[in-house]
């Protein structure tokens, strides 16, 4: 089976597990009543609220309008980690009350569930009504993973079975602890798996930007959670607006962290569009380069801070070109001599290095010209990529676009003794037969 129909297979099954459940507790819930109404309007509340508020359209997750348009992974290398920190810790702690104000619960999974889900998607409503995106993948997984962290507490929980194995002391907390994060890595687990299925990309390094992510805000979400609901348990429900202001200050932290993160990289793709502007190269030439060396470093298993370096490194790879006397036609750069090809990466290096951005940067913008064995993996995929973007936009190229990738691919193919990656090129061939890049699936 290929790997869209894999990908279909996928959100089928995580979409129609989350949907069965969550009609199965709605019906139950119906049927047996609310119990222990004010506590699920409390929860219910604050989950609503912190869906409404999280920061879906952070100035990171804009692209610049002439940007092609690359697909989005879910969260998966969103340096603002968990989207709803608020909504998440109030699902968890939820999730995990076993008493209220000194008495003993007496509300199920199937309430949670039904709790959950009807408070996330009310918080959805202010979101759509500012015109922002609504991401359904979210809501499946929040309603899978608090289903999880229920179904290993609430039972064992009723029948005393968790007081007799853990007490009420530091084990009892130690449990809690060693369940939430297992529901993090569940939560981790059905987001790279419904982002494979979007982009094709492949799974592991999908999962481990999961995890990186989950490392900072997802500690101190199921932290919150926990505290949340040892907290409830003796003082009642009145602590739960104090205890989420620390995640309020947190998400609005990550949001000012995504403001200068997009502000960085707006401030590097002007930089390389001065060759643009000058005439060295065509006009979204850079922007082009990026988004599909992107493509490709995903192909190849790239993430996390490896993909940014190749980037920026793809972005501003043309700007040793400011150094010629005259403009090459069309910026094609792949057809001089080796040795001006490599004293315009020099420069070009040089004037990267300069700019403040990671060292790793430049070392991939010098070392264009060199044979692709000496070169790193990054320097690889950006001649690749470069040289395909020149073939298939020179005028001579003719016909149909899809014959000027096809005699594009071949001619990088041909080269693969000496400059380009085998690799990389088949890696490239993949991307582009899948459109992935630059178009949807």
């Amino acid at each position: 089976m290929s790997r869209r129909g894999h990908g279909g297979l996928t959100v089928v099954a995580v979409y129609g597990a989350a949907g069965a459940l969550a009609v199965v507790a709605l019906v139950w819930t119906e049927w047996h009543g609310v119990r222990q109404p004010a506590a699920a309007l409390a929860f219910g509340v604050l989950i609503a609220v912190g869906e409404a508020i999280r920061c879906v359209d952070a100035p990171s997750a804009r692209q610049p309008a002439r940007q092609p348009a690359r697909p989005r992974t879910g969260g998966a290398h969103d340096p603002r980690g968990e989207p709803a920190p608020v909504a998440a810790a109030g699902a968890l702690g939820y999730a995990l009350v076993g008493r209220l104000g000194g008495e003993p619960t007496t509300f199920g999974v199937l309430q949670v569930v039904t709790v959950v889900m009807a408070a996330t998607l009310a918080g959805l409503v202010v979101p759509l009504a500012l015109g922002r995106p609504a991401d359904p993948g979210h809501a499946a997984r929040r309603v899978l993973t608090v289903a999880f962290a229920a179904t290993c507490f609430q039972p064992l929980h009723q029948t005393g079975r968790l007081a007799s194995w853990f007490g009420h002391g530091p084990y009892a907390v130690g449990y809690l602890l060693a369940l939430l994060a297992l529901t993090a890595l569940c939560d981790a687990v059905l987001a790279a798996a419904l982002a494979r299925a979007r982009t094709g990309w492949p799974y592991g390094p999908l999962l481990g930007d999961e995890l990186r992510a989950q490392q900072g805000v997802a500690a101190a979400v199921c932290a919150t959670g926990v505290v949340m609901a040892l907290t409830v348990a003796v003082a009642g429900l009145w602590p739960l607006p104090v205890l989420a202001v620390p995640l309020l200050l947190i998400q609005y932290s990550y949001r000012r962290y995504a403001g200068i993160r997009a502000t960085y990289r707006q401030t590097i793709a002007s930089l390389a569009r001065s060759t643009e502007i000058a005439g060295y190269t065509p006009a979204g030439h850079a922007l082009k380069v990026a988004a599909l060396s992107r493509a490709v470093g995903r192909e190849l298993g790239l993430s996390g801070a490896r993909l940014t370096v190749l980037e920026y490194a793809a972005l501003m790879h043309d700007i040793g070109q400011l150094s010629l006397l005259d403009p090459v036609p069309a910026g094609a750069t792949e057809q001089l001599p080796a040795a001006e090809q490599r004293r315009i990466a020099l420069l070009g290096g040089a004037v990267v290095r300069q700019t403040g951005v990671p060292a790793e940067v430049a070392v991939v913008v010098e070392r264009q010209a060199d044979p692709y064995r000496e070169q790193p993996l990054a320097a690889r995929i950006v001649r690749a990529v470069n040289a395909y973007t020149e073939l298939v936009s020179r005028p001579a190229a003719g016909g149909a676009a899809g014959a000027a990738a096809l005699r594009a691919l071949e001619r990088l193919r041909l080269a693969t003794a000496r400059d380009f990656d085998p690799v990389v090129v088949e890696a490239l061939a993949a991307v582009l037969s899948r459109q992935v890049y630059g178009r949807p699936r």
